[in-house]
């Protein structure tokens, strides 16, 4: 008998992780792993609002791929996927097809940016940092706007669920014209979703409220909570509940959906495009199916009076990968592993300091009191965490530590 096929479908955070995981708890002559990505190289996404406001340069964040799954023993294909077939478990995309006894679907997320007319980037006006290149595009926007000052609006769509780079993106605006004598030309606003600062979707943390709302009126940045943003144009930004913000530049964060491919495939997903799965990341149907990260339909800790979805954040989709790995080498031992709650360890960039929250678990009520900090030297630290992780991963391992996301 050969080795067990393993196909992992995405190579950010969640494929990366299980790639890693698996190899190191299956040698290759037990486990055959194969990761299939639509992208050859590995961008850090944290670091997005920083490529945005100029102090990263995207190939800064970046690596290809294959060098450190080839060192790992890990084959890399660069291909997009298509469909998967769990009856006939083939993973097919747009030049093969991929047969597997265990797949790993690690796709990440769609950006729902039609739920917010006018959003863009590339269709409209408005600009979001959800991807490298909806990065890249925010940037050119953001120096256009130091030539040319003028209102901002920043928010997050109802529905989303990754809501702290709009605080980043407000902090580190500020933070950008400030240094260039130019915030006094520029308004900016925040508009929310979450029933007040600091919920991102987990229900708030502990003093994060107050420490937000005494961060944003030090700096002169309005902001409105419990806010549906319904479209946007070339000159503002409209909500349901107020006259339209005027904005030289908006900046939203869309409600996500699951990739298109798997959400095609029959009998994987939720109606939003979701994969349901049990505590060790498991399809709730699907033989030999595991999901992690944004790819995983996790229901939302509180209902609120516009929608805020559950936070999916780097930290999370790491612990996700592992749980699942360990279950899956595990089951080919004929055991079962252990499993645990999500918990939440995160640093928000201020532009002259940052704050550290950290939350176990995850979903209210909690074991422990939220972790609330503030300072500069998490500025440090999350500046120090960028450049320990790109450091390990690119040589095909793991992090130490999993402090700063």
């Amino acid at each position: 008998m050969g080795p067990v096929r393993i196909v992992i479908v995405g190579g950010s955070f969640g494929g990366l992780t299980t790639a890693y995981e698996l190899r190191k708890r299956l040698a290759p002559e037990r486990a055959e792993i194969t990761l299939v990505a639509k992208d050859d190289h590995f961008h850090f996404v944290p670091s997005f609002p920083w490529v945005a406001t100029g102090r990263r340069r995207l190939e800064q964040i970046s690596f290809p791929l294959a060098p450190p799954l080839a060192s790992r023993q890990v084959r890399f294909v660069n291909e997009t996927v298509t469909h998967i077939d769990t009856a006939a478990k083939v993973v097919a995309t747009d030049a093969a097809e991929h047969r597997y006894d265990y797949v790993v679907i690690a796709t990440g997320h769609r950006s729902a940016n039609e739920a917010v007319p006018g959003l863009g980037p590339f269709d409209g006006p408005g600009h979001s940092p959800m991807s490298a290149e909806e990065t890249e595009e925010l940037a050119q926007a953001i120096r256009r706007l130091l030539a040319d000052p003028g209102p901002v609006v920043i928010g997050a769509a109802p529905g989303a669920s990754c809501i702290g780079p709009a605080y980043e993106l407000a902090f580190g605006l500020d933070h950008l014209l400030r240094r260039r004598g130019l915030r006094h030309q520029v308004p900016i606003s925040l508009l929310t979703p979450e029933p007040f600062l600091g919920h991102m979707g987990m229900g708030g943390a502990g003093t994060i409220r107050q420490l937000l709302e005494a961060a944003l009126e030090e700096r002169d940045i309005t902001y409105r909570t419990s806010t549906a943003i319904t479209a946007i144009t070339e000159d503002a930004v409209e909500t349901a509940d107020a006259a339209p913000s005027p904005a030289a530049c908006s900046i939203v964060i869309p409600p996500l959906a699951g990739v298109e491919a798997v959400a095609a495939s029959e009998g994987l997903v939720n109606p939003k495009g979701f994969i349901p799965v049990d505590d060790h990341y498991r399809h709730a149907v699907a033989d030999g199916v595991y999901a992690v990260g944004v790819a995983v339909a996790l229901p939302p800790v509180d209902a609120t009076p516009v929608p805020v979805n559950f936070p999916k954040t780097g930290h999370m989709t790491e612990q996700m990968a592992k749980i699942a790995a360990a279950d899956l080498a595990a089951r080919l031992d004929g055991r079962e592993a252990s499993t645990a709650e999500l918990s939440a360890r995160c640093i928000l960039d201020m532009g002259d300091r940052a704050a550290y929250l950290a939350v176990d678990p995850v979903r209210p009520p909690r074991n422990r009191i939220p972790t609330v900090s503030e300072g500069r030297p998490w500025l440090v630290a999350k500046v120090a965490f960028e450049r320990v992780y790109l450091a390990f991963v690119r040589r095909g391992k793991l992090p130490p530590t999993t402090l700063g996301w």
